[in-house]
């Protein structure tokens, strides 16, 4: 099974080969620069949504795969404070877009104060925890739940959603 990834960031791609070796399937996970034509910082479901499934039907473009995955992290402000949002889009060429969703958490006030302000999470978190690139890392999960999920299992089990139909209807090319 060959496999797009619309990234090279190491949290996300490892994200998905934890998913497939997971889920039992033997695939080449291939990472390719896209842009997600969404903000840098997406601020709704339906946004970081959006940004998932650009990357994902971009990857599946960029090349001979089997399957594009898209996986988009943003924020979504509630009347219970910001929560962290991630979103995992998985397009074939003969099936549309399946998605899948992953863990969430109500975000420090002070961290969603200055996300509100314009700055992308990524950037806050860096300098409130004193680190660089945490984004590449465990990210802002890792940072605040203290290494117990990391970004890229908290990616791994919206790969897994997101692909479940796919492997109900036996597509394990």
């Amino acid at each position: 099974m060959k496999i797009a990834v619309g990234t090279k960031n190491p949290a996300k791609l490892q994200a998905v080969t934890l998913a497939f070796e997971k889920m039992g399937y033997n695939a080449t996970i291939t990472g390719v620069n896209v842009p997600s034509d969404v903000s840098d910082q997406p601020f709704s479901d339906d946004e970081t949504v959006r940004g998932a499934i650009n990357r994902a039907t971009a990857a599946l473009a960029a090349g001979a795969y089997d399957f594009g995955i898209g996986l988009e992290g943003g924020v979504v402000d509630t009347k219970y404070g910001m929560m962290l949002s991630n979103w995992c889009a998985i397009v074939s060429p003969q099936e549309p877009v399946s998605l899948g969703g992953g863990v969430r958490m109500l975000l420090p006030e002070t961290i969603a104060a200055e996300v509100r302000q314009g700055r992308e999470l990524g950037h806050v978190i860096d300098d409130w925890a004193g680190r660089h690139d945490v984004a590449k890392g465990e990210g802002t999960i890792g940072i605040l739940t203290h290494g117990h999920i990391t970004r890229s299992a908290m990616f791994r089990d919206a790969v897994i959603c997101a692909f479940s139909p796919f492997a109900l209807r036996g597509d394990n090319a």
